[in-house]
């Protein structure tokens, strides 16, 4: 038996207003939870390199955990079970995507603020300022422009796993997919739409990305 198989343009080209309705709650899901994400990452990688033992050892507690379980299960757990019962699935999508990013850029964090020369902080020292002055005004700008590509590494990544939040119902561009599909039962069309809008999300995201690094290399 011989097995024919035709992509539907027309399908596919008929879906494409449907599916960007999903793309505001993608974005919104990624950047809200990834600056959050930033804000937590800033502050466990440094807690993760502080000499103080019961400042250390949280934050690694904190970092271990959520990058050794897969989001899906996080995303379950906070949407289920965080207050005792399902919570908005928005919701329930940004906090996921902040505590996972979070752990993945406070490593971030703890390498770019490690792989600066102890000389740097020695010298802004020696210039009469304080600890915490040397830190955010000769440390931590070097350090954030060598993290800018894991950074923008991980905020792919992050708008990639959106897509694993319509099991919990966010109307974001899977989810939006599965509604077409139930109602058109084209799903080779539809799903290759929704890659398509993947791809033009992260590659528009890389093409910044690789801008803010050349300048920021350009500015050393």
């Amino acid at each position: 038996m011989e097995f024919q198989f035709q992509f539907d343009w027309q399908a596919a080209i008929d879906s494409i207003p449907f599916l960007i309705k999903g793309i505001p709650y993608t974005l919104l899901i990624s950047f809200g939870g990834l600056l959050i994400g930033f804000a937590l990452g800033i502050v466990f990688g440094l807690l993760s390199i502080n000499k103080k033992w019961f400042l250390r050892w949280p934050a690694t507690a904190y970092i271990e955990i959520f990058r050794g379980t897969p989001i899906l299960v996080q995303v379950l757990f906070i949407f289920y079970d965080l207050i005792g019962g399902p919570i908005d699935p928005l919701t329930a999508g940004i906090a996921a995507i902040a505590l996972n990013s979070g752990a993945y850029i406070s490593e971030v964090v703890r390498g770019g603020v490690q792989s600066i020369d102890k000389g740097q902080t020695e010298a802004g020292l020696s210039l009469g300022l304080s600890r915490t002055q040397t830190f955010w005004s000769v440390v931590w700008p070097q350090a954030f422009r060598r993290m800018i590509p894991p950074l923008g590494n991980q905020a792919i990544v992050s708008i990639k796993d959106t897509s694993l939040f319509s099991v919990i119902g966010v109307g974001e561009l899977v989810r939006q997919g599965q509604i077409y599909i139930a109602n058109t039962f084209t799903a080779f069309e539809v799903y290759f739409v929704v890659a398509i809008l993947y791809l033009a999300i992260t590659l528009s995201l890389s093409i910044i990305l690789r801008f803010v690094e050349r300048r920021g290399l350009a500015s050393v």
